[in-house]
């Protein structure tokens, strides 16, 4: 018996110390958040500014989206905000977002005019929606000096899934001054990479929208949701590009102590006075005993 244990003494011990750090670092369960703090407008607008010179248009897009919804982000910022969507829409050939865009900018300042040195593709652009909008009456303008109640999404999801689940998310939107027209998904796995971005089903203030289980892959997923008007610009969001919402995907576990044959013996484990006990039935011939073994801090 004697021999027994000794061969078995430092495989014990060291399964009793794994038990002991597996337990202690468990992390515990946390609700989807943003992945950091909150960039400031003017940051958002360089770098979306930086993603349209690099033609990463989507990327410009949503960072844009981002900017522009930040709380206490000035007149000349949203100005400018408005002035690089449309130009990114207007290079993907998405005129009804990139007319939508120029007109906020007009409703804000109704004497904007694009350089003679800027590209003759946006002038003609600006000049045209400038005219449609002045024959229909400058609309929006007459709203500028109201405040508009603010939107809101409620929304919560899973903290935490298993690789290459569906992940269904529902919500609703608070919309006191009946502006929002859709709701869209943007989700990418993993927190790098350009975000995907889905309609989701949007009656009666209520949202529907689906992570597909392809994209749900470890160590997480990275999404956000915001509300849309008319014209495909952003209301009001929970989460963004910026400061996106996150699941955990946990990544099944490979090799190691634990996928050892002689680790999983029957162990019975406790802790007990700061240290670890775990017992071990060895068998050896026909007799059977029992070897408890203290693993203290």
């Amino acid at each position: 018996m004697r021999s027994v244990w000794h061969r078995l003494a430092a495989p014990i011990a060291i399964a009793a110390a794994c038990h002991a750090v597996v337990l202690a670092s468990a992390p515990a369960p946390a609700l989807a958040q943003g992945g950091g703090q909150k960039a400031s407008a003017s940051t958002l607008i360089q770098r979306g500014s930086e993603l349209f010179d690099d033609a990463q248009y989507e990327e410009s897009i949503q960072t844009l989206s981002a900017a522009l919804l930040r709380p206490g982000t000035s007149k000349a910022e949203k100005i400018e905000v408005y002035r690089l969507l449309a130009y990114n829409y207007i290079t993907l050939k998405r005129t009804e977002e990139a007319d939508a865009a120029v007109r906020g900018l007009l409703v804000l300042d109704e004497t904007f005019t694009l350089p003679a040195t800027e590209s003759p593709r946006f002038r003609d652009f600006f000049k045209a929606t400038r005219e449609k909008w002045e024959s229909e009456g400058k609309p929006g303008r007459e709203t500028v000096a109201v405040v508009e109640k603010p939107i809101r999404i409620m929304h919560s999801s899973p903290a935490q899934v298993q690789p290459g689940t569906l992940i269904k998310l529902t919500g609703r939107v608070e919309d006191p001054d009946g502006r929002v027209r859709g709701v869209q998904l943007a989700y990418r796995a993993g927190a790098e990479g350009k975000f995907v971005l889905v309609n989701a089903s949007f009656t009666l203030g209520e949202f529907r929208a689906q992570i597909p289980s392809e994209s749900v892959k470890p160590p997480l997923v990275e999404y956000y949701l915001q509300a849309v008007d008319k014209g495909g610009l952003p209301l009001g969001s929970r989460g963004d590009a910026a400061t996106p919402l996150r699941i955990a995907v946990p990544a099944p576990q490979k090799g190691g102590v634990l996928t050892s044959p002689w680790f999983w013996v029957p162990v019975g484990l406790a802790v007990v006075g700061g240290g670890v006990a775990a017992g071990f039935i060895i068998a050896n011939q026909n007799k059977t005993s029992t070897v408890t073994v203290t693993v203290r801090e």
